[in-house]
């Protein structure tokens, strides 16, 4: 029997670097309608809904036709909101899309959903995405998490950090940025809800820490479409900028 998958979007409105972002016009609508519509046109997914605690982000996508969940406000992760949202549904694999996402496409989600048609053994709680860093100034930035995986892909470690440490410059050494795309089993998201963050999580701020720190495995699939986080204003220009290219009659 095929699994049944469906992708949730957790839209919170107060993000600390670019407050209501996901209500920023792009491309004539709202950023969060954009992200719905691109992750609802990839085809990959028997439901797609936003879920969120903010009215105009509700109203933002229902309005547009889209379908939406309230959520409580006390969720320390867009993965412990959609853990509520999931609880009572009848659903094998939940992938998380992230909001300022609006150029979601269909190459690299299905490459994250085979992560777990070919788990057999269903080892594998968790899967998300990573691209290799070109810029160097990325490498040293905080706001992108790094990641670095054992040789069989399973991550060991995300850090706001330059990851790994480039000691010997006679060494080629590689950059990936963790992309926060997630897919979950459902019975590992749940669990994931009722896990305590602890130290590293709470140092760095990046919640797949929880999943490691309790021993959890996380399965990373490279993708080499890098795509706009729209984490600044300079971020939506530059989005607006692809979007303009992408629609422009050629």
């Amino acid at each position: 029997m095929p699994m049944k998958i469906i992708a949730m979007i957790p839209a919170r409105y107060d993000a600390s670097r670019f407050p209501g972002k996901l209500m920023k016009n792009l491309g004539g609508e709202p950023v969060i309608v954009q992200t719905y519509r691109a992750t609802v046109n990839t085809s990959l997914f028997d439901e797609v809904y936003v879920v969120t605690d903010n009215e105009l982000i509700f109203n933002a996508v229902v309005n547009s036709g889209g379908k939406a969940i309230r959520s409580t406000t006390d969720h320390q992760s867009g993965s412990d909101r959609i853990a509520e949202a999931v609880r009572q549904m009848d659903v094998d694999l939940v992938v998380n899309v992230q909001g300022d996402e609006p150029f979601a496409e269909k190459k690299s989600l299905s490459k994250l959903i085979a992560a777990f048609d070919q788990d057999k053994r269903k080892e594998i709680d968790l899967a998300s995405l990573m691209v290799r860093i070109i810029h160097k100034d990325e490498i040293q930035s905080p706001n992108t998490v790094k990641v670095i995986t054992d040789s069989n892909g399973l991550a060991l470690y995300f850090s706001r950090y330059p990851i790994p440490f480039s000691r010997d410059s006679s060494v080629d050494t590689q950059f990936f940025k963790h992309k926060g795309v997630y897919a979950f089993r459902k019975q590992a998201l749940l669990d994931f809800q009722k896990l305590e963050p602890r130290l590293l999580e709470l140092s760095e701020k990046i919640e797949c820490l929880r999943f490691l720190e309790h021993g959890r495995k996380i399965q990373m699939v490279e993708t080499d479409v890098v795509g706009i986080e729209i984490d600044t204003p300079d971020d939506l220009v530059e989005a607006e900028k692809l979007w303009n290219r992408n629609t422009s009659p050629q």
